[in-house]
């Protein structure tokens, strides 16, 4: 067996840690820590849903960015780039369509929601991390309009969450912490409601192809860590 830099078993989470309310003015908003993964999420709601959507729909839709400093040297604001990088592109509508998987649009109403990502420290698992987050953002504010009667009936048909996996000296992993990353085989995400259901796969053999058995392995490690993290999602809005 791989000893892990930090100890932990192959299948064992990071600690979590997710703090609801952390913004005063954001409909919704938490601080979730993975480890040394630490994402600030807030949820915001308009009245103005993108064109696309039939009338009396709603939607939800996120962004992603990460500080200069949240990584080892310090990185180029996308702004400053006068473009949204390609990666912060592709894990936004990664992060939007995950909470989208667990919305009805239809009782969401009129309302579109943005959840904002902001990575403060990124260790390895910023995008997984996101959605967890992101979820309890979403929840908080959802709550606040429907105590404001201002939903067409509860939107939520489930949780979501998501964590990495990968395969380092050809043993499968859980949560990998960036130095586990960067030496990873194979990197996988996964992403799945509290039903077990799978909302998207992101596997790619950075070093090696990698067989049909072990994904399956990585998809079960996964479900294990995504029905911890569904717990401490439920332990933090106070539904555990």
């Amino acid at each position: 067996m791989t000893d892990r830099i930090d100890g932990r078993r192959a299948d064992e989470l990071r600690p979590v840690e997710i703090l609801p309310g952390v913004n005063k003015f954001a409909e919704g908003s938490c601080l979730i820590r993975c480890g040394n993964t630490h994402v600030l999420c807030t949820a915001s709601v308009e009245d103005k849903p993108p064109r696309h959507v039939p009338e009396g729909e709603g939607w939800v839709t996120a962004e992603y960015s990460m500080l200069p400093r949240a990584n080892r040297e310090r990185s180029r604001r996308d702004i400053s780039k006068l473009k949204l990088s390609p990666r912060s592109a592709e894990i936004q509508r990664l992060i939007g369509r995950s909470l989208r998987a667990v919305v009805d649009m239809k009782k969401l109403g009129p309302w579109n929601i943005t959840v904002d990502c902001d990575v403060l420290q990124g260790d390895g698992g910023t995008r997984t991390a996101s959605i967890t987050g992101g979820y309890v953002a979403l929840y908080l504010a959802l709550k606040k309009l429907e105590e404001a009667g201002q939903l067409n009936g509860w939107p939520l048909t489930g949780q979501v969450a998501a964590v990495s996996a990968g395969i380092v000296g050809d043993e499968a992993l859980l949560d990998l912490c960036y130095e586990e990353d960067s030496h990873a085989q194979v990197d996988f995400n996964c992403v799945m409601t509290d039903k077990g259901e799978l909302v998207e796969l992101q596997g790619t053999g950075e070093g090696r192809p990698f067989t049909v058995a072990e994904q399956q392995k990585l998809v079960e490690l996964c479900a294990k860590g995504i029905a911890e993290l569904q717990a401490a999602q439920r332990a933090a809005l106070g539904n555990g």
